[in-house]
């Protein structure tokens, strides 16, 4: 049995959930999604096949020690004490690549050099000779990381960032990284796309790299077979028969893939006949009539000299078309395969603020691209990445999705669109520009002036920044500032939930809804939010349980903050959130007086009070970071009714750590349960 071994997976930051389903796709076992990458379990093959196919990876490592190294001399030992002949043959070279988080040594090239030292000595200790330092091949090249004085050492399998694929001959001023291209594409859902037969285009593709990832996934090609270097291969544990065999039938893969680009119905009758009967005249590989189904436009005459470069050296000219072509003489769809119902995808890397040219010329380049999607590619999907929220909106459509990305260190939002009509955003200027609408607007920034700076002090995400201040606009206005989770896949993002209060009797339902939707227009304005995260529901008095009722069924859960308090919220599958923003100072007071004693939550709804007496939270003086986690209660118990919101209680518990049989959990009608609680003599220190 092959030996197994516990790998990571460096990933971009926002991808790391694409690199973890790709990980198990791929064979990995045991997959661990974390912030910097994803750790999974496999043998040689398994890592040399991720090497070789991953799209979303930057670097494969192997750990081969963890040891404590709290100073450079302890660093040294612990590097000094792994055997390096099993690694490195004595006239080989090496490299070391050394990160530090929250440690002790914090100058990274001088962590480096204790690292080499150690190995160069050990090596001349042994044998008399010393490996060599090549910094840009090496045989072998080393990768610490120093997290909290704690030292993981690698050997890097990659040997270098596998974005680099090797087809990229030159890019234009700001060319997208190989695997972000990639997990733009497959958050697109472009490999779905793909294999039902749709067509792809990018109108702006500057050096091609969308174009050209595109065509390999449609291809099935892996995107390492152009790479000539391999951290591996002066690696002494390298498996040379078995990577041989890997690229053998990766090769096998690419050519299949490719044969069976863009093929007609024609095409395929011809190629079925061939191989029916091999031996009949006029039914030869050359009849199967093939075309793009990839298509990319510049309006830079130098941007298509260099896309075209690169995928001919990617060996994709015959498979992606290119032309010189303005986003104002847009082109419209291509027809699709013959037999295929395929719909499209239109995918975008337009210039942002941070990019090319001036603000407002961007502003039209924006709404010319949305036009064209409007005008040509109705029943397409399209997805465009920007780090401008403003520009967005210039496209003039609604996102089905927004994921959060990062070009480099630059946050930016991928927006997905469905061009169908009902998401063509209407002109809402008159909306906005009405005097009652700006009294509003104004009314609202006003508040939020002053609310923003009290909650950066308070160290505080959610908060009230308006509640019928204006009695004819009778809302209240709550802010959500989620986290980025990687349990619910949900990156972070700025929520607003509008309340609206029903309006009496005697005012009009007319007047009613012109006030909403003056309010709904504004909303996104002010606080820069598309209007997928503007969330309506209407507050009215409710009787029996239709508080507590379903009122959608997206199961979407967001991650917030309350001090050190994780806690998860529902914007759309309820009337209520699931945290109450008015009780927060009795949240506070219950983590103090809880310390030490026995909780009792009653009608307990999403258990975020047991959370606070849990932990102990409590705040101490004001400002930011004055929050303090104490000793919590010595045991809470969890009343209610509900199993839903107690499955959310469960949720924020285990979300916080908070685990054992000294946590308990009941569901039943509180009244019941306090006559059953009496009897039996239960007593509790403090009871909420």
């Amino acid at each position: 049995m092959s030996s197994q071994y516990r790998l990571f997976a460096t990933a971009p930051k926002g991808m790391e959930g694409l690199l973890a389903d790709e990980l198990r796709q791929l064979g990995a076992a045991n997959v661990a999604e974390t912030r910097a990458g994803v750790g999974f379990q496999g043998d040689l093959s398994t890592a040399y096949r991720v090497c070789l196919w991953s799209r979303i990876a930057n670097r494969v490592l192997l750990p081969v020690a963890h040891f404590p190294a709290a100073d450079p001399e302890q660093l040294y030992q612990g590097v000094l004490e792994i055997d390096w002949q099993e690694h490195l043959a004595v006239d080989g070279s090496l490299a070391v690549d050394f990160t530090s988080v929250g440690s002790e040594i914090t100058h990274t090239q001088y962590g480096a050099q204790k690292v080499k030292d150690a190995i160069v000595d050990q090596f001349r200790h042994d044998t008399g000779e010393r490996p060599s330092v090549d910094r840009d091949c090496p045989d072998v090249r080393i990768n610490v990381f120093l997290y909290k004085d704690q030292a993981t050492v690698n050997i890097d399998l990659s040997g270098d960032s596998l974005h680099r694929r090797g087809y990229r001959l030159g890019g234009g001023g700001a060319p997208l990284k190989e695997n972000l291209a990639a997990g733009i594409l497959m958050r697109a859902n472009w490999p779905t796309i793909a294999q039902a037969g749709g067509a792809l285009v990018d109108p702006m593709c500057g050096s091609g790299t969308l174009l050209i990832e595109a065509a390999l996934m449609a291809a099935d090609s892996a995107p390492g077979l152009q790479r000539s270097y391999w951290g591996f291969t002066g690696w002494k544990g390298h498996d040379a028969d078995c990577w041989s065999a890997l690229l053998a039938v990766a090769r096998k893969r690419r050519v299949s893939g490719l044969a069976k680009m863009g093929i007609t119905n024609k095409g395929l009758e011809s190629e079925n006949l061939t191989k029916q009967d091999s031996s009949s005249e006029g039914s030869s590989k050359e009849d199967v009539q093939k075309r793009p189904i990839i298509y990319g436009y510049d309006v830079s005459a130098t941007a298509i000299e260099v896309a075209l470069d690169n995928v001919t050296h990617a060996g994709l000219e015959d498979y992606i078309e290119i032309t010189q072509r303005s986003i104002k003489d847009c082109a419209p769809a291509p027809e699709p395969i013959p037999g295929s119902t395929a719909s499209g995808l239109v995918v975008v890397n337009p210039p942002y603020g941070e990019r090319l040219g001036e603000y407002e010329e961007l502003k039209s380049l924006y709404k010319d691209l949305g036009d064209c999607l409007k005008a040509n590619y109705t029943g397409w999907r399209a997805s465009v990445i920007t780090s401008d929220a403003e520009l967005g909106k210039c496209i003039g459509i609604r996102a089905r999705h927004i994921n959060t990305l990062f070009n480099g260190a630059l946050e930016c939002k991928l927006l997905r669109f469905e061009l169908d009509e009902k998401w063509f955003m209407k002109q809402r200027g008159d909306l906005v520009d009405e005097p009652g609408a700006k009294m509003f607007a104004n009314r609202l920034r006003k508040n939020l002036k002053q609310l923003r700076r009290w909650a950066r002090q308070e160290n505080i995400s959610c908060f009230r920044a308006y509640d019928a201040d204006m009695p004819e606009y009778a809302f209240a206005i709550d802010v959500y500032e989620t986290e980025a989770s990687a349990q619910s896949h949900q990156d972070a993002a700025l929520w607003i939930v509008v309340q609206e209060y029903a309006a009496p009797a005697s005012i009009e339902p007319r007047k009613v809804k012109f006030r909403r939707d003056q309010v709904m227009a504004v909303l996104p304005q002010v606080f820069e939010v598309p209007e997928t995260q503007v969330v309506l529901k209407t507050r009215e008095r409710q009787r029996g349980n239709r508080q507590y009722e379903k009122q959608d069924v997206t199961r979407e859960f967001h991650e917030v903050r309350e001090g050190p308090c994780r806690l998860w919220v529902n914007f759309h599958d309820y009337l209520d959130t699931g945290l109450f923003l008015d009780h927060r100072r009795t949240r506070q007071l219950l983590g103090e007086w809880a310390t030490g004693g026995k909780f009792l939550n009653l009608f307990a709804y999403t258990g975020v009070a047991t959370v606070h007496a849990a932990l102990g939270v409590s705040k101490e003086g004001d400002g930011q970071n004055k929050w303090k986690i104490r000793n919590g209660a010595v045991s809470t118990t969890t009343v209610d009714m509900s199993r839903t919101y107690l499955d959310i209680a469960r949720r924020n518990l285990t979300l916080n750590g908070i685990q054992g049989d000294q946590h308990e959990i009941v569901q039943e009608d509180c009244l019941l349960w306090i006559d059953k609680a009496l009897i039996l003599g239960k007593r509790y220190d403090l009871i909420f």
